[in-house]
Order: C-alpha cells, then sequence, then structure tokens
C-alpha cells in the first residue's frame, strides 16, 4: 500500500475512532480515509457536473477555460448534462429506497400468510388506523386478512401506471397538494418516475434543464411520499411502532466477553431475526460453551437505528466506522445486506478474524460467505448467522476495543412525540405550534444524511446542530447523522441544560426530552413530512408546507439517496443546505436555478454552504423570514438571523419587528441566573453571551 500522510483529527472529529485510526495508520492498513487520500485531486470536470458520458461519442467536457468547449458534441449545454447527471442520482437514491420499502410490504404479505418463518403482525394497531386512512374496510376481519389487502395496494404503489400515488392526498396541505397538481408533481407511481428518469436522460431525448429539474423532483417524491413512507408504516406494523428507548453508542458498546455480531446496511427483515436468535437459549448455551459470557448484536448504518428503535441495540457506529469495528479484533461476524457497505471490508476483514456474511442477491462481494436469505426460512437462517459467530469466537487474535460509548435515547415516531410534548390529555402537537408561536422555540430543523471522506467524520453534524439547538431550534435527525450527535451525547435530555438556548431549554425540561430527537433510519424522514403536515393541520402556521418555520440540512452527503431526499424536501417546500456541494456547480444558470429560481415554484430551495455554522445560521435566517411572514411574535431569547432588509420588509407587512437579545450563541452552557436580561417581559434565564463558554 502507498504510504500516505494522514492527519488523524481532521479524519473525524470522534476521539474513538481517531484512537482505532491512529492503530490502522501506524500499522498501514488501509481505509476509507486512506484510500481517499491515493486518489489525489478529483477530476474538476467531474467535481462539477460538467462531464458527460451518457453515450458512446462523448465524454464530453464543458470547460471554456481550457478548450473554449461550450456544448458537448450533441450540442448539450453544461445545464442540461450537469441536470441529467444530477436526476439520474436522484432516481438511483429513490430506486435504493423505495426497494427497501417494496421489499418490507412483501414480508408482511408474507407475515400475514402465514409463510415468513418468525414474523407476526406486532402492531395491529398500527395496521387498523393506517387502513382506515387508505378507506379500506376494517369491521369484522381478521388481522391477516386486513393486511393482505393493505399490502397489496402499497405493492400496486410502486407500480401504478395512472392515477397518483397515495399519500400526498391524504397527509399533506391542501394548499401544497394543490400546487403539487398544478406543476404535474405527484407521482403516478415510484417505478415509472424512475423509468421516465431515465428515458428522459438518454442521449437525445430532453435537453431543457428546467424540465429535467422538475421531473427529478416529481421522481425524488416517489422516495419520500411513497417508497420510504410505506417502508416506515409497514415496519411499524411488522416489528412494532418504536417507543422511546435508552441504549448505547459508539465502538466502546463491543464486549471481550462476548459473541459480537454487527448488522450493517439498511434492511431490518433479517437483523430483526438476528436479534431474536441472540435471544436463543440454545445458542446462549453454545455460547457459553466456547467461552463467551453472552451475546451481543450491534448495529451500524440504518440497520443499527432499526434494531436500536425497536430492540434498543447499541449502535457501533456510523457509515465510516465500519472499517474501524473490524479493527478492534472483536467482530465475530459482519452480517451485511444492501446500501452504504465498503467492499473493501471483505479485505480488511482478512487481516483479522471477522468473517464478513452477505446475504441479499443484490449485493455479492467477491470473497464473502453467502448466505442468501429469504422470509420463508428467516429464523433458521438467522440462528445459522449466529451460530458462525459463535463458532468463530474462538479464532480471535488480538482484541483492542476503545473504551469510549456514550449514552443516548431514541424511538421518537410522530405518533408518541406529540404524547410526550402534550401528556395523555392534550398528545396533539399544539404545544410544538404554541412554542414556535409564543417565540420560545425559532423552528425545526431536520438534520439527516451521511458521513463522507471529503469532509472530517461528524464535525459537521455536531458544530452544525450545536448551533441550531444554542438558538431555540428544535432538531430531529435520522440515520448516520443521528448516531454523529448521539456520540457527542446531544441525544440525552442532559444535554438541554448544557447546550441549548433559553427556550429550547424550558420546553425540554418540562417533558424531559432531548433537544435533539432521533426520529429512527433514513427512510424514516418519512416521519419528519408526516410531523410537518401535522404541524399544519394543528392551525397557526400557515396552510402550506413552506409555510412553516422550518429547515433541512445534509452537513455530510455521500450518495445519492441523500440527493432524493434533498430533492423531495425541497418539493415539499422546504430549504436544505447541502454539503458537499452537488455536481452542478460547473453550470452557474443551474446552479441558479436550484437555489433560488425554485423557490418560486415549490416554496423550497437548495444551498450550498460548506461552513456548518455558517449554513446553520443561514437555515435560521429562512426560519426567521417565515416567522415574520406569519406574522409571529418575537423570539423570547434567541437573536433574529434576518437581515435588516427582511427585517424592515416584515415591519411594514404589519408582522412584529423581531427582538435582538444577547443570546444565546454557539456553545452555550446553562448560565447561572445572575446576567439575566428581559426581553419582551420573559427573563432571559441565564442565557446570556457571558455565560457561553
Amino acid at each position: 500500500m502507498k504510504k500516505t500522510t494522514m492527519q488523524i483529527d481532521e479524519r473525524t472529529a470522534d476521539p474513538v475512532a481517531q484512537e482505532v485510526l491512529q492503530k490502522t495508520n501506524d500499522a498501514g492498513i488501509e481505509t476509507a480515509h486512506t484510500r481517499h487520500l491515493e486518489q489525489g485531486t478529483r477530476c474538476p470536470f467531474g467535481e462539477k457536473g460538467v462531464c458527460c458520458r451518457i453515450c458512446d461519442m462523448g465524454p464530453c467536457r464543458i470547460s471554456l477555460r481550457e478548450t473554449g468547449a461550450k456544448r458537448g458534441v450533441c450540442g448539450a449545454t453544461a445545464e442540461t448534462i450537469a441536470a441529467r447527471q444530477l436526476i439520474r442520482q436522484v432516481a438511483a437514491g429513490v430506486a435504493a429506497h423505495s426497494d427497501h420499502g417494496h421489499d418490507i410490504v412483501k414480508t408482511l404479505k408474507l407475515a400475514a400468510k402465514g409463510e415468513a418463518q418468525g414474523y407476526s403482525i406486532k402492531d395491529p394497531q398500527r395496521l387498523l388506523a393506517l387502513a382506515r386512512e387508505w378507506g379500506v374496510k376494517t369491521e369484522n376481519r381478521k388481522v391477516e386478512e386486513l393486511a393482505l389487502e393493505m399490502a397489496d395496494l402499497a405493492l400496486g404503489q410502486f407500480n401504478q401506471q395512472e392515477g397518483e400515488i397515495r399519500y400526498p392526498a391524504l397527509r399533506a396541505p391542501e394548499a401544497t397538494v394543490q400546487n403539487w397538481r398544478k406543476l404535474g408533481l405527484i407521482p403516478v407511481g415510484v417505478e415509472h418516475e424512475i423509468v421516465e428518469t431515465l428515458h428522459r436522460t438518454h442521449e437525445g431525448v430532453d435537453a431543457d434543464y428546467v424540465n429535467l429539474i422538475m421531473h427529478g423532483l416529481r421522481t425524488s417524491m416517489g422516495d419520500g411520499w411513497a417508497g420510504a413512507m410505506l417502508a416506515t408504516d409497514f415496519s411499524d406494523i411488522l416489528f412494532g411502532s418504536p417507543q422511546p428507548v435508552r441504549s448505547q453508542v459508539n465502538l466502546g458498546v463491543l464486549r471481550t466477553d462476548a459473541v459480537n455480531i454487527v448488522v450493517h446496511g439498511h434492511e431490518p427483515t433479517l437483523s430483526e431475526m438476528v436479534v431474536a436468535a441472540s435471544r436463543d437459549p440454545e445458542l446462549l448455551k453454545f455460547a457459553k460453551e466456547k467461552g463467551a459470557a453472552g451475546i451481543l448484536v450491534g448495529g451500524i448504518c440504518c440497520t443499527a437505528n432499526e434494531i436500536l428503535m425497536r430492540q434498543g441495540a447499541p449502535v457501533v457506529g456510523n457509515f465510516l466506522h465500519q472499517e474501524l469495528a473490524l479493527a478492534t479484533g472483536a467482530v465475530d461476524v459482519m452480517l451485511v445486506d444492501v446500501q452504504c457497505i465498503m467492499p473493501a471490508l471483505v479485505e480488511h476483514a482478512e487481516k483479522f478474524h471477522t468473517k464478513v456474511i452477505t446475504t441479499s442477491k443484490k449485493a455479492r462481494i467477491p470473497g464473502a460467505q453467502h448466505i442468501a436469505f429469504d422470509e420463508e426460512h428467516a429464523y433458521d437462517i438467522a440462528k445459522q448467522i449466529v451460530r458462525t459467530a459463535i463458532e468463530n469466537y474462538p479464532n480471535r487474535r488480538v482484541v483492542d476495543i476503545p473504551a469510549g460509548k456514550t449514552d443516548l435515547v431514541a424511538g421518537f415516531t410522530v405518533q408518541n412525540t406529540f404524547r410526550h410534548l402534550g401528556g395523555r390529555y392534550r398528545a396533539t402537537f399544539r404545544p410544538l405550534n404554541d412554542g414556535i408561536i409564543s417565540g420560545r422555540l425559532r423552528g425545526v430543523a431536520a438534520v439527516i444524511g451521511c458521513n463522507t471522506v471529503l469532509k472530517t467524520q461528524d464535525d459537521s453534524h455536531i458544530k452544525m446542530v450545536r448551533e441550531l439547538i444554542a438558538n431555540d431550534v428544535l432538531v430531529v435527525m435520522t440515520g448516520c447523522a443521528a448516531t454523529a450527535c448521539a456520540k457527542v451525547g446531544l441525544l440525552q435530555p442532559e444535554a438541554a441544560a448544557k447546550w441549548a438556548g433559553a427556550g429550547l431549554r424550558e420546553i425540554c425540561e418540562a417533558v424531559g426530552l432531548p433537544p435533539v430527537l432521533h426520529l429512527g433510519s433514513c427512510v424514516d424522514n418519512s416521519r419528519i413530512l408526516v410531523a410537518l403536515c401535522e404541524m399544519i393541520k394543528e392551525g397557526g402556521l400557515g396552510d402550506k408546507l413552506s409555510d412553516l418555520p422550518i429547515a433541512g440540512a445534509a452537513p455530510e452527503a455521500m450518495c445519492e439517496k441523500a440527493i432524493a431526499i434533498g430533492f423531495y424536501c425541497v418539493a415539499s417546500g422546504a430549504y436544505v443546505n447541502y454539503s458537499p456541494a452537488m455536481r452542478v456547480l460547473g453550470s452557474p444558470v443551474l446552479t441558479k436555478f436550484l437555489t433560488a429560481d425554485i423557490e418560486q415554484l415549490v416554496g423550497g430551495k437548495f444551498n450550498f454552504e460548506d461552513d456548518p455554522v455558517k449554513a446553520a445560521r443561514l437555515m435560521m435566517a429562512h426560519m426567521d423570514k417565515k416567522r415574520a411572514a406569519l406574522k409571529l411574535r418575537p423570539l423570547m431569547y434567541a437573536k433574529s438571523f434576518l437581515s435588516e432588509e427582511v427585517a424592515a420588509a416584515a415591519a411594514d407587512a404589519g408582522a412584529p419587528a423581531p427582538t435582538r437579545s444577547e443570546g444565546p450563541v454557539s456553545g452555550i452552557k446553562r448560565g447561572c441566573g445572575g446576567h439575566a436580561t428581559a426581553v419582551a417581559g420573559v427573563p432571559h434565564g441565564g442565557a446570556c453571551a457571558d455565560c457561553a463558554q
């Protein structure tokens, strides 16, 4: 392996990961970080989205400065080339999430027919509620019969060829739905739009960048408002609706005295069975015979979040932890399914004792052991995998598990969050809306997405979220982003006292919630969409999704799924900061459309700010602009990020002028109370500049 110079603290913000990464680097063991450095300078045409490989007359590249080429061979402009490639990425991301949803629905159907070993309908009340929402008769029907009908209806959402997907009209505000219909943004069916994307972007078809992007938005809606939403709803029915649960996160959750199985990927069907098999008395007895005190199942990436929120299983780490987990020497089996799995894992595992087992026909890796998964024999297959791990336990070589691990609370959903906010007798979104209307809360931010070697692991997530909660923004998170913030303690109720602004802290301490809510895996971003719809239904915050003082961000985006998520959030009316920037910067025309002009159509837009604190402040400025448009009360404690021009315009329109207080600022700690500043007659609570770190 070519020697590379690596500054460890520039690769990851996680001290536990730094410890293991230093050891692998010193030992000359390659990881994603060393391979990234070996790549050197990337192709500037590819980075900016102006390299086209769609037909075989190319590749073509737009380079006014170097070659004078203004168009490709066919005449495609920079904006056409970049838009085509961007919406192809959208289609791939939608396919990944929606295929996940498709498999979940199929598993429910098999379970209802009694053909899926080990599975049952664990939340029949969730099934009944969904059936009523869909207008399906529920009276005097067996749960299994109802599940079969619902599964067939859901499968139709993927391949139907006319009409509209169900959820937009059922859940979204009427004003938003009407705008979608006017723009033609509601998909016919998930697969229909993916196929049309590939057709439109074939050589010699759609060359209008606006038309291409609008179809990309429509395709993305098939993810957020169909595939991913179905995955979430039907997973709750099949595996049980999550409830708040305490667990732990980071490499330190691995145990020297236990058989360690790490499940990695995105589909919960097998991982749920593996957790069940790890508790099988026969296998626990076998583990003790091999010298182990027990069996631990932990996760990486979104499979981790699935078994965390339903089983309380510990989280070993996020995307860039997958090789580091093997480097502890303590992982007896790494079990992988689909998505975000590095092919290098197999070669990496050979340096230790770990067995890498693939399970999906869609994701084979040369050199890995393959145990084909099917629902009909799910529990038997899970037992075989657990047995393989137990048998491998005595083969461990050097085991060096770092000590670091952190407590967290996860398992929040649309259904249970407002019960916590409002209590048994006020289980609605009224307390959340009131918090925003009164000025205690500025708004809500969704911070989601991946890790990428192009940025310091976890650093952008942590800095952005701390800036947001310090300024009275309630943050909701999913996936690897949630894991990043969990590792530094932001998913604990106690974090409100240390990091939150006065308004958010008051609410969190009153109901015992963390200032950052873990809503599940990446497909569970659909929970966020439903929550936004509930906020509109509750009243007082406008009549369409784009009226809400909300924003989204993917501060360490890595894959096509993140692009698809960003697209359906913008289509739904959200301001989304996406970093590193999508590969469109080679076309100023397309960049302007995505970051400015598109807002006039759908109410949402992108921003590509890399600095996480600056990005957070731009997100808050957007929230403040929406607050001003809604004529909400001034913020009680936090300063406004509205520009003077926008604030003046809001005042001219009759909105109350935002009050600029003395804090809170980044890194706020709970103040001593001795520096209280009155804002609109409400004490500052000690959260002032003199109390900041």
